[in-house]
């Protein structure tokens, strides 16, 4: 399933429901990325003080992968409420 984010908060709610399709919890998933389960939290509130390197990170441990492309016509308030 793909999901659209164009904002921190929205990556952070499809890398959690990524964590919960793969039944790991955030210790988990921190253990699988070398991360703390708070790094996991942050990452995954959408705080824009995440490194870019936690986002790989937690990426390649649920095995997704990051791709950039045009920016669809969608508004933002509907891809709201995907999340």
């Amino acid at each position: 399933m793909e999901l659209i984010a164009r904002t921190t908060k929205q990556l952070g709610n499809a890398i959690r429901r990524a964590r919960k399709q793969r039944r790991l919890t955030q210790g988990q998933l921190g253990a699988h990325m070398g991360a703390r389960q708070a790094t996991v939290s942050t990452l995954e509130k959408g705080e824009a003080a995440t490194q870019l390197r936690t986002l790989m990170d937690a990426l390649a441990a649920l095995d997704l992968e990051l791709v950039v492309r045009p920016r669809t016509t969608a508004k933002i308030q509907d891809l709201e409420d995907i999340f």
